[in-house]
This record gives structure tokens, C-alpha cells and sequence, in this order.
């Protein structure tokens, strides 16, 4: 639930320009998903100035990530997580 902070996590800092970043998106693998992260992407290449993107799809909507996407997604200067059906 959203009412506490788990132990040990804290938020990591924010960035000052995301202008040549790598921003990776983490889906849920709904079929919503695809097109709205595709546009991101977009828009934030056009506006922003990000370098680069990547999609990275859990293999069960309904469970935590993969181990081997959050090891992808470190990788990245930023994450972005969605759901979407």
C-alpha cells in the first residue's frame, strides 16, 4: 500500500535537465501501454532533448517487475513506470 515508506527506500534525486539523458519506460505489458509510452518517448526526444529510450515489459501485469528488468533499468538516467489496459 501507499501509506508507508518501506524501509531502506529512498528517492533518488531528481534531475536538472533530462537533455541527453537515457530514460527507460517499465510497462505493464497491457496493450495500453504501447502507444502512450511510444508517444512519451516522443515528446520527450522533441521537448526535452532526451537522448534516447527504451521499453522495458514485465512478463505478469500483476507481479513486480522481473529481476532482470530492474537490473536493465539501472542502466538508465531515469525510469518511468505505467499500467494501462
Amino acid at each position: 500500500t501507499h501509506e508507508a515508506v518501506p524501509a531502506g527506500v529512498q528517492h533518488a534525486p531528481r534531475l536538472a535537465s533530462l537533455s541527453g539523458k537515457n530514460v527507460a519506460f517499465i510497462s505493464n505489458g497491457k496493450e495500453g501501454t504501447t502507444g502512450f509510452f511510444k508517444h512519451l518517448s516522443s515528446f520527450l526526444k522533441e521537448e526535452y532533448g532526451v537522448a534516447d529510450t527504451r521499453l522495458l515489459v514485465k512478463s505478469n501485469y500483476s507481479a513486480p517487475a522481473d529481476l532482470h528488468i530492474m537490473q536493465s533499468a539501472k542502466e538508465f538516467d531515469a525510469v518511468v513506470t505505467g499500467l494501462g489496459d
